[in-house]
């Protein structure tokens, strides 16, 4: 496969190739390029008190908490990392020019982050209305400092770091003061967060209105995000069984849960914040979520029915970007326009399934004529 940024893992004579990572980030993406617009679909459809639930799983919380949606993000940061070690610490490792290395990090974050100003607008040239912050910056941002750490230190110096992140971001979040506020106020209007995005990140912000919920102090714990994900690539690349590796995760990712709900009284878990207690929450589930398909395909080797899901994985950025720029409902809209007036009440389910579609067929056909979105 070509050098891109969703790249499968290269092979490796210890583990080899982890097409479970590809087929997770697939499944991630699925959710937030047609598949959460199935699920209001459905609760539309047939409202019931099991629907009602479904449905609720996909939007975000308003402010503290968490629901399935809230993980969609942090599970890929998550993914991001694993795929570290399997590149920069396997090329570092066969004695690879640094120097390289560095450069080729250094362009992903400038290509990213231009990527995620061309997704908020930058070509429509309206500058006074463009948000600066966004998904696709933080991931470059992210990917860069997790890129780096990797770069300089060693396991043991990686998790020093990730957990001396999550302190003191908790410590300046809870003890240094607002103006009008005091310390360790954790309301939308009152956090420090917000404080200093409302100085430093010019207007528009998303997703709340005192700040931007992808900021400036709450990129810092997104790192630590893309850490653990790089420890859990690391402990997959080891020589341990590959059973006692998915063990390994599952335990991991138990404990993350456990540590992130009793550390929740004191900072609660909370998206828009990235606080230290969500990143070790959605930190547990996506340790969990990557222990099962690593289980399922590539120990049991089960792999035929996450084909639909890797189509999306290998081009993850790339239908994030299309599914801005391009409408892919009108697109879908010439092939069913003729006959879906006939559908009567499933109509709007029927149609956003083949907008998915739509959208997937493209996706197919890019990989296999071995198109990637290369940076």
């Amino acid at each position: 496969m070509p050098d891109n940024i969703n790249p499968g893992l290269p092979s490796d004579p210890s583990v080899g190739r982890l097409a479970s990572v590809d087929a997770l980030r697939g499944f991630d993406m699925f959710w937030i390029t047609g598949g959460e617009e199935l699920i209001h679909d459905l609760y539309h459809l047939a409202p019931n008190r099991f629907t009602a639930v479904l449905d609720q799983q996909f939007h975000h919380q308003v402010w503290a908490g968490f629901g399935f949606y809230d993980l969609i993000f942090p599970l890929f940061l998550f993914v991001v990392g694993v795929v570290l070690p399997f590149s920069l610490t396997r090329r570092l490792e066969a004695g690879a020019n640094r120097g390289q290395i560095y450069r080729h990090i250094v362009r992903r974050l400038v290509v990213l982050f231009l990527l995620g100003l061309v997704y908020n607008g930058l070509l429509d040239f309206d500058f006074h209305h463009l948000r600066i912050p966004g998904v696709l910056q933080r991931i470059a941002l992210c990917y860069f400092f997790a890129a780096v750490v990797v770069m300089n230190t060693t396991v043991r110096g990686q998790v020093l770091v990730a957990g001396g992140i999550l302190v003191v971001y908790f410590a300046v979040m809870k003890l240094v003061p607002v103006p009008g506020f005091g310390a360790g106020v954790l309301t939308p209007q009152g956090n420090l967060g917000g404080f200093v995005d409302r100085h430093l990140v010019p207007l528009p912000y998303c997703c709340y209105v005192f700040g931007d919920s992808e900021g400036i102090l709450s990129t810092f714990p997104a790192i630590v995000t893309t850490l653990l994900g790089v420890l859990a690539g690391h402990w997959l690349r080891s020589k341990a069984a590959s059973s006692r590796k998915a063990l390994g995760l599952v335990a991991a990712g138990v404990s993350c849960l456990l540590v992130a709900l009793a550390w929740s009284p004191w900072f609660p878990i909370n998206k828009y914040l990235w606080s230290s207690s969500y990143v070790l929450f959605a930190g547990g589930w996506s340790l969990l979520l990557l222990a099962l398909f690593y289980w399922i395909i590539d120990v049991l080797r089960f792999r035929r029915w996450a084909y639909f899901f890797t189509v999306i994985g290998v081009n993850a950025i790339t239908i994030y970007l299309a599914r801005r720029l391009f409408d892919f409902g009108a697109i879908t809209n010439v092939f069913v326009h003729g006959f879906i007036g006939h559908f009567g009440s499933i109509r709007p389910l029927f149609f956003d399934f083949c907008v998915l579609m739509t959208g997937w067929l493209f996706l197919w056909f890019l990989h296999r004529q071995k198109i990637y979105l290369k940076v």
